[in-house]
Parts: structure tokens; sequence; C-alpha cells
């Protein structure tokens, strides 16, 4: 996998983020080393600002990333004392390195900034855990770790990144767009639906990315996909054919113009609340008028187009409901009003503990790429650990270090580093050792070197790829511990063989260890997430077709929605991972027909307005039939992406063509939209006519994936 070119923005933060480092460690290093005469004091404060300014890539503006190195911090002191006490005998270094390993990478459970910040955590407790075993430098390890924290912290506030717009900021702007998009004249379509591409978390900076586990975060997240479904309702909309007059939808859709007005600048300032139950009863409302017309006679009925066109008006008022909820939660913490369905909104009212437990307890599970991911991780670090301490290489922790950033989510991914990386570090070891040969003990040199040197290696690196960062890291360790203790040539060597050792057994541990990545879990997520889904439409249909006073089955949406969480993680680090074989599959459209599903569920049987006597016996027959066919596609779906022989393609029942009440009307709506998604995703699955499907291997088990 080629290294990604950074775009002009990304040079110049890697550029201020290199200046930043080089000025924290040089303020800390050279009063140390040479103006108090501390030399293991000095090492930790070189060491700080590297290991949590370059090698953790934590996110956010430069108030953000001090904000969380510095909740960092009593961690980072009390992993390094760990790791210091540990170091007593190489198995108790081990067994600590596997359970730190372990709980520091699955702390990517909390969102970005967790997951940002625990390499550098990592790299606390690995520095030291190496020998010497010296309790007694402690208090100085932990003062230079501080010092070197502290001046990287004011670095970020001295020299920030320009701040990049809030997701709320990004949601009030997409609401705005979908103001216009409702209001007479609209928006094109095209121009609704680049909206709603921009809150894809993959179109967002990871730092503003609603992932985390509390209420907030959980609606921001769910209220984005709704601004999405809104705009992406008001682009239909407004792709089909013009119908007759109708005042109903054109009074109902200003009232959603009005909410996403109001939501919009209520995301912005917080002030100005849209009115609570407002939008319900303008849809109740609308629905009677609904149910009304069609009791008419048949020749003064709304023609069948207004009717559907009024069902797609009323779903997405839905949308703009689930908007005005999420945008409630977001803003005040918690629900100011009951969020109703509860099912969708769970989360509401539960304490942020709890809400913790349940991500941390949902992702408990092999079918998590959090987990897989954490779990190599710490496989391959405590392998590290026990091979550096068996052979007792010089300088050890850089066996673990190349663990650690060579380490990626496929074993495919991790060769292509971890050659690139061994070439790097072979031309920086010969310069580097002629260096050291050249120069003797001159350590003025040396400390005239080490700026210029560290100013190159953290901005070149990071923009010329893998190869060009280790080279250059080389000559920063070289000149640096020059300066600490007489050094010769072979220092290059052992840092040579250590990479070349964590190098070696962090490929193993990709070869073993999930080596496809999120491939393989992207597919068995997705397949479980549509068949969880797809046993909620012949359930609904059931609830529309019943009369009134009939019973209705609850929809049992939590489970549909923890499979949703699942499939949208292993989604994420699908989205990082080098292309493969279905480069095609329209993963997207999988999530967004699961949500459809989950959405449907609840708000078609939720209004009750259904006639006395329940629909025409050719309506329902042909409804339930029409469910039936769309689990089967579901499964057929489903059996494609896990490799299972899928069953036969089925012929759809045509629409209903009797006179159709209002709910009978949502029902076909619904499930023809859900069906016309569902034809979009297989031919997404299968190659293009005259194309040859690749084999199915052993590993992967895909029946006719596309090319």
């Amino acid at each position: 996998m080629a290294d990604v070119i950074p775009t002009g923005q990304e040079r110049a933060n890697i550029v201020r983020r290199a200046v930043r480092v080089t000025v924290a460690v040089s303020a800390g290093f050279y009063p140390l080393l040479y103006g108090a005469g501390l030399p293991v004091m000095a090492l930790y404060a070189l060491f700080a600002p590297i290991a949590v300014g370059l090698l953790s890539p934590v996110p956010g503006s430069g108030p953000q990333r001090a904000s969380v190195m510095l909740r960092a911090l009593p961690p980072a002191l009390v992993l390094a004392t760990l790791g210091t006490l540990l170091a007593v005998e190489t198995w108790a270094a081990v067994a600590g390195m596997l359970v730190v390993g372990f709980l520091l990478a699955f702390a990517a459970v909390g969102g970005p900034r967790p997951m940002g910040v625990a390499p550098g955590l990592q790299l606390f407790y690995i520095l030291a855990c190496f020998p010497p075993y010296a309790p007694g430098t402690l208090g100085e390890r932990l003062a230079g770790l501080a010092i070197g924290v502290l001046l990287l912290a004011a670095c970020e506030l001295l020299l920030p990144d320009p701040p990049a717009a809030s997701y709320p900021e990004r949601l009030a702007l997409a609401l705005a767009e979908a103001a216009r998009g409702a209001a007479p004249g609209g928006v094109p379509p095209e121009k609704l639906r680049e909206a709603g591409a921009r809150l894809r978390l993959a179109s967002v900076p990871s730092a503003e990315r609603p992932a985390g586990a509390g209420r907030t975060d959980r609606a921001l997240e769910q209220g984005g996909r709704a601004v999405r479904r809104l705009l992406d309702q008001l682009a239909t909309l407004a792709e089909a054919p013009p119908v007759a007059a109708d005042p109903a939808s054109a009074a109902l859709l200003k009232r959603v113009a009005g909410l996403c007005t109001t939501c919009s600048r209520f995301l912005r300032t917080g002030d100005g609340p849209p009115a609570a139950g407002a939008l319900e009863e303008a849809m109740r409302d609308f629905q009677a008028e609904r149910v009304r017309l069609a009791s008419l006679p048949p020749g003064e009925r709304p023609p069948v187009e207004v009717e559907r066109r009024q069902s797609r008006v009323l779903a997405l008022a839905e949308s703009a409901r689930m908007v005005e909820i999420t945008a409630d939660i977001a803003t005040h913490g918690r629900p100011t009003e009951p969020a109703a369905p509860r099912e969708l909104f769970w989360y509401a009212d539960l304490s942020t503990p709890r809400l913790w437990a349940r991500r941390v307890v949902g992702n408990v599970t092999f079918r998590s790429v959090l987990f897989q991911n954490a779990l190599r991780t710490a496989l391959g670090l405590a392998a590290a650990r026990a091979v550096a301490g068996s052979l007792d290489l010089a300088h050890g922790f850089w066996v673990l270090l190349a663990v650690l950033t060579l380490g990626r989510t496929t074993a495919g991914a991790t060769w292509q580093a971890v050659r690139r990386a061994v070439a790097g570090n072979a031309a920086g070891a010969l310069v580097a050792g002629a260096l050291l040969i050249g120069l003797g003990t001159h350590t003025d040199v040396y400390a005239a070197l080490l700026v210029p040197v560290m100013l190159a290696a953290f901005a070149l690196g990071p923009l010329l790829g893998v190869a060009y960062a280790q080279g250059l890291f080389t000559l920063v360790v070289a000149t640096a511990f020059a300066q600490i203790e007489p050094v010769t040539w072979r220092l290059s060597e052992a840092r040579m063989i250590d990479v070349v050792t964590g190098s070696l057994i962090g490929l193993l541990c990709g070869l073993l260890a999930w080596p496809a990545g999120a491939r393989r879990e992207v597919h068995r997520a997705m397949a479980g997430l549509l068949r969880s889904c797809a046993e909620l439409v012949p359930v609904t249909a059931e609830a529309l077709l019943a009369p009134t006073g009939g019973s209705r089955a609850s929809p049992h949406t939590l489970p549909g929605v923890h499979r949703l969480r699942l499939a949208e993680a292993a989604y994420a680090q699908y989205r990082t991972e080098a292309p493969g074989e279905d480069t095609r599959a329209d993963w997207h459209a999988m999530l967004i027909a699961a949500n459809h599903m989950l959405l449907g569920a609840h708000w078609l049987p939720r209004f009750g307005l259904r006639p006395e006597s329940g629909a025409t016996a050719p309506s329902a027959a042909r409804a339930r039939t029409t469910a039936r066919e769309l689990v089967a596609e579901t499964d057929r779906i489903a059996s494609l992406l896990t490799g299972e022989r899928p069953g036969p393609a089925r012929r759809r029942t045509a629409p209903d063509s009797d006179p159709p009440t209002p709910l009978s009307v949502d029902l076909e709506v619904w499930m023809t939209s859900l069906a016309h998604q569902l034809t979009r995703i297989e031919a997404s699955l299968t190659p293009p006519p005259g194309q040859d499907a690749p084999p199915v291997t052993s590993s992967q088990r895909r029946t006719a994936p596309p090319g």
C-alpha cells in the first residue's frame, strides 16, 4: 500500500507538529543534561514529547490535544512506575506488557482521542520496563516524563493548528441545506446528497467524530444519520415526477423546513430550541387528513401518485423528528422531553457509567475488530518483550517500538510497512554509523546537530513515508544518545538488529492473528446486520395490516442496533485498509438499508390510524408476499457476503393496484424503497456481465465477490 500523499493543509499541520515537538524536546533535554547534569531525567524529557506528540496521533486542535495530554499525564506516571518495578524480571515485565498492551489498545472503544494517546502510554511502560532495573532512578524518570509532557502541552497552546469545524457545526450546515431543500423551489438533488455525504464519518477529522459512549456523542452520531436520511429523502422527492396540487404535503414540508432552520440555529448557539411536540402534532394532523381523504368515494379520492408523495413526505417528516430529538439530547446532555420511540433512544436516560459499560461489554467478543486489534497488539508486544529479554538485546526498547509502530491491521499492509522500515533503517544506520565514527566523542557537535536533525526527521518522515521516517529517526537516536553516554557505530548496528527483530515479530503476529484485518469481519458483520434487521420487515407489515384494535407485535430492535454498532466499527477500520478484491461492494448502502429497516419498524406502526376493517385481502396478501420476498433477498445478499450458496433470485410482487389505504401506501412505499436499495447492493456484490468471479479462498469463503 502506497503512502498517502498529504494535502496542503495536512503538510502545514505536520510541519507545525514537528516544530512543537522539537521545541518541547529542546526546552527539556538541554537544560536537564547540560545545566543540571541529570542524564536520566533528560532522557525521559526527550522521550516524552516524541512519544505523545509524534508517535501518538492525538487528534484535535491545540487546546484539545493539550487537554488530552494533561489528562494522560497521571496514567503515564503510573505506567512508568509499573514498568520500572516490573523490570526486575523478564517474566514480570512480559506479564505486565500483556495486560498493559491489551488494556491500552482496547481503549479505542472510547473514541479517537483515547485511541490516539494509547501508543504514547504504551511507550512509557515499555521504556521503563527494560534493564537496568533501577528503582532508585524512579523519581528522575517521573520528573523528566512530567517535564516533557508539560512542555509539549504548552507548545500545543502556543503554536496550535487551525481548528476544524465541529460535528454540531457540520450538522447545522447540513440542516440549513435541508431547510432550503424543503422550501418551495428547493435545492438540486445532487447538492442535497453532497451535503449528506459531508456528514459521513470518513469525511470528518477523527477528533470531531462523535465516537464516544456518552449520551452527547451517541445523539450526534444518530442525528448525523437522521440528517443524511432526511437529505436523501428530500433529493428523492425532488426527483419524483410532478403530481397534482397537494396543499397538505406543502404545509408539512413548510413545517419541516422551519424545524430544520430552528435546529440548525439551536445546534450552533444552544438557544431557541424547537417547540416540543409541534412537528409530531402536525404529522398526526397530516395523517388524519390522509385517512379522511381515503374514506371518500373512489372518484373523490386523491390520485395514487399524490398518496405516494404524501407517504414520502410523512417519512421525511419522521426523519426530521428524529433530528429534533437528537439535537435536544446533544445540546442538553439528556432529553428534556420523552424520547420516542424508546427502543431507538435507549441511551437517552442511562447514566454515563452504564453507557460505557455497554460499550465495553459489547466489544468483548472475537467479532469486534477493536477486540481483535487489542489482542493482536498485546500478544505482539509481550512476545517482543520476551524475545528482547531472553536474548539480552542492547536497547531492546526498539524491538517493542518496531512492533507498536509498524504493525498494521492486515498482514499485507504490515509486510509493506516492515519492508520499507527495514530499508530506511539500513540507510539511516549507515549514515549514523559514519557520523559516529567521524565525530567520535565531540558532544558539542552532536548537541548542535540534534535540533536540525529532529526538525527534519519529524517533518520529512510523515511527509515522505515510513522508510524516510525510520531512517531519519535513526539519526535522531544516534545524535541524542551520543550526548548522554559514549557510543560507537555499534549503536547503529544494535538499532538495526532490534528493528528487524521487532519487524519479524510484528509480521508473524499479523500472519497468525486475523491476517485479513477487517475484510473478513466486515463481510460477516454486514451479513449478520442485514439478517437481523430483515426480521423486522414481516413484523412491521403485520402491524400495519391488522385492523384497529388488533394485536401489534412490538419490534425488538436492540439486537439490530447492537449489530449495527459492530458493523459500523468493522466498516470504519476497513476503510483505513488497503483496497481488496471487493472494492465494488457498496458497504455504505448496506448500513443505510439496515437503518431504513430499523426506523421503519418504529415509525410506520406508531401513528395507529388504520381503517376499522384493516387492509383488503388481496392487498394484505401482496404485502405479506413482498415482505417474505424482501427477507429472502436480504438472506441472499448475506449469503453472498459470507460465501454460502445463495438462494435463487425471486421475482418481486407488483405494487398494490387496489385503491390503497394511507398506511398500506406507507407500507408499499417503504418496502419499494427497501427493494431498490437491496437491488443496488446485490448489483455491487456480483461481477459485471462477461466478467468471471474470482475463486473462493479458504480463508475468506466468499462467493462471487465483485472484481
